[in-house]
């Protein structure tokens, strides 16, 4: 009886032993890899004009669309440079507008003129030449107040655009991660106000040996997984990056796969396995 034990003993510590060993072989094919999930979209806005901020629409983990508000700045400044140009503009207009009228004006008189004297009703030459010259001064002030139009348009058009900049737009969706101003800070010209990232192109950075290159290639397949979520997909190799310290002797690879539905943000742990090439 412990003959025939010990005999089933034998026979299941094989079995176990044969399947461990073609467990670990199976897993010998394939290379398993950490990395972190990122953002393919980051936006880092910055302020182009020096002044105050007078309200801020976000908080650090909004969700926000394209053209949603994120802050607008003091404009009281910028309110008096904009309603000065677009005085000026209309100045400008209302020039034009008299000298076109006085044109046509002097014109009708100049065709009145000429028609006495053809019917033979002579009138003084000097009427006539009076009038010529009225209405080529009228016409080059004509001309030089359309300059002047162009030129205030143009610079309402900037001041129009300066004011945009003065309430900041999200340039595209995303998750707002990092918030450097509040209410009443000054900004300067190049200051990073907010940082945003976009939640759906997402893309997996993974550090990888130089031992492993020879099975790592552009275009590849390869596992993903995001361990936190149970979320198992298929992702493709999509670029392969040498690392900007070459004393780490390390390769960085991106890897782009379908988050679907799936709560995936960046920052998160990633597993990624990849089935070695045989050449």
């Amino acid at each position: 009886m412990n003959k025939n034990n010990e005999d089933n003993f034998l026979k299941k510590l094989r079995f176990i032993t044969l399947f461990l060993c073609i467990t670990l072989g199976l897993n010998a094919s394939q290379i398993t890899l950490t990395g972190t999930v990122i953002s393919n979209g980051q936006k880092m806005i910055g302020s182009r004009y020096m002044g105050y901020i007078k309200k801020v629409f976000v908080e650090l983990g909004d969700y926000v669309e394209r053209e949603d508000d994120l802050y607008e700045m003091e404009s009281a400044e910028f309110d008096i440079m904009k309603s000065q140009a677009d005085l000026g503009l209309e100045q400008s207009k209302i020039v034009v507008e008299f000298w076109r009228k006085r044109l046509e004006v002097l014109e009708k008189r100049k065709e009145r003129l000429e028609t006495k004297n053809n019917n033979k009703m002579m009138m003084p030459m000097t009427d006539l030449n009076d009038l010529n010259t009225m209405a080529e001064n009228a016409e080059s002030m004509l001309e030089t107040s359309q300059v002047m139009v162009e030129q205030m348009s143009i610079k309402a058009k900037q001041l129009a655009t300066v004011f945009n900049y003065l309430k900041m737009k999200a340039p595209s969706d995303g998750v707002i991660v990092q918030k450097n101003i509040k209410v009443g800070d000054m900004v300067m010209p190049g200051m990073l106000t907010i940082m945003m990232v976009d939640t759906e192109d997402l893309e997996i950075d993974v550090s990888i040996s130089e031992s492993i290159m020879q099975h790592v290639h552009k275009g590849d397949t390869v596992q993903v997984t995001i361990p936190s979520l149970e979320y198992h997909t298929t992702g493709i190799i999509k670029a392969v990056i040498p690392d900007a310290n070459p004393m780490t002797h390390k390769i960085k690879i991106r890897v782009t796969f379908d988050k679907k539905d799936k709560n995936i943000f960046p920052g998160m742990y990633a597993k990624i396995d990849i089935n070695p090439t045989r050449k």
